[in-house]
């Protein structure tokens, strides 16, 4: 199991450019190297879990990758906080397929800022499945066309396969008691999230902060007024979900973290925070999809290894994984095992109810948008 950043991705070299000499071998020359326990395959470079000498940048042209009898290797990127749950997750599915199949399989993994990790896929990092923080983020990368279309429907639960939510931790005691949305606003709170632009997950977040008004029975100008007098109280936009809760957990800042709930539960049970946090009663249903990235994984072989596993997401036994670590689960049978482990929601909507994630887009996050203006209004 090994994990990469973007810039890990490692590419070999097609076997004429490393072995120019090598022609196709003869009838006679097949048996020869067969009598001295070879084969034709000895020559044949494997996409390996490598290290760091073993590397080059992402930005070099990518080649074909050929795999190996024995092992066969599949590259998943994932968003920051994830990260907990897969590292449970990939070793049940790589111990699964060796049973069944009995071919030892190596996930190699990135994660990330959701944008991010799309544009590092965009730019060359040959990701197999692709478990993102957003459907617009995975819609990108169809639109590139290396995801074919109707992706969402070629999985159980319309390819979702965690939910979460926003939740407020605040420091030991609330010295600020900090109870509800409207307290983010007031005068003197420091709020900790990340920026919209670079993070799925601080996308989420500003849109649980506008449904708070927007979805609550206020209008869009309360909301824009409210959301704007938040990003006021902003110090720093850290880059991705992981980076802000350092900044509120390693680095003291803030009075209050948005985050996902799951992200929370994570630092309470890793020891870096008490489980001390508010959930609020009217919030957004954070959904996180996954795909396999058609072009790659006809290039690379692993259609079959890339299904499976995305398919193994779904069942019990991983969902449990998910739950563990502070995800909802989507499983039916798992989300009643761990229903006493989440407080209930009153009302919550998703991105539907809002228009969809290409409205969302053109509305709240392109360049010159609702969330660039509030910036620029100067927080």
């Amino acid at each position: 199991m090994t994990h990469l950043q973007p810039k890990d991705l490692q590419v070999f070299r097609p076997v004429k450019q490393q072995f120019p000499q090598l022609k196709p071998a003869s009838t006679q020359t097949s048996a020869l190297l067969l009598a001295a326990g070879l084969s034709l395959s000895t020559f044949v470079p494997v996409y390996a879990a490598g290290t760091a000498s073993e590397t080059i940048p992402v930005n070099q042209k990518p080649q074909l990758i050929s795999q190996g009898r024995k092992t066969v290797e599949i590259t998943l990127v994932s968003y920051a906080v994830t990260k907990a749950a897969y590292d449970r997750i990939v070793p049940k599915f790589e111990a699964k397929w060796k049973r069944e199949k009995g071919q030892d399989v190596v996930i190699r993994q990135s994660y990330g800022g959701s944008g991010s990790q799309t544009r590092a896929v965009l730019d060359g990092l040959e990701a197999d499945v692709v478990a993102l923080a957003l459907a617009l983020d995975t819609k990108k990368i169809e639109k590139a066309g290396l995801i074919g279309p109707g992706w969402e429907k070629k999985a159980p639960n319309n390819s979702i396969i965690t939910h979460s939510v926003v939740a407020l931790e605040t420091r030991e005691g609330n010295p600020k008691k900090i109870q509800n949305w409207n307290d983010l606003a007031k005068p003197g709170v420091k709020v900790i999230t990340a920026n919209p632009k670079t993070s799925g997950g601080a996308r989420w977040n500003f849109l649980a902060l506008w449904g708070a008004i927007a979805k609550n029975g206020g209008t869009e100008a309360q909301a824009l007024k409210y959301v704007t007098q938040v990003f006021r109280n902003v110090p720093v936009l850290p880059k991705d979900a992981r980076e802000s809760s350092d900044v509120f957990y390693k680095k003291g800042q803030g009075d209050v973290l948005l985050n996902y709930e799951n992200e929370i539960i994570l630092a309470a049970q890793q020891g870096k925070s008490s489980p001390s946090y508010v959930v609020p009663q009217i919030n957004i249903s954070i959904d996180g999809p996954v795909a396999v990235v058609d072009k790659n994984v006809d290039k690379h072989g692993t259609r079959q290894v890339s299904e499976a596993f995305v398919k193994f997401l779904f069942t019990p036994e991983a969902q449990r994984e998910f739950a563990k670590v502070g995800f909802r689960p989507v499983d039916p049978t798992v989300a009643k095992e761990v229903q006493n482990k989440f407080p209930k929601i009153s009302k919550l909507y998703n991105v539907q109810s809002l228009g969809g994630w290409d409205t969302i887009q053109k509305k709240f996050f392109d360049d010159g948008a609702i969330f660039d203006r509030i910036q620029s209004s100067g927080r």
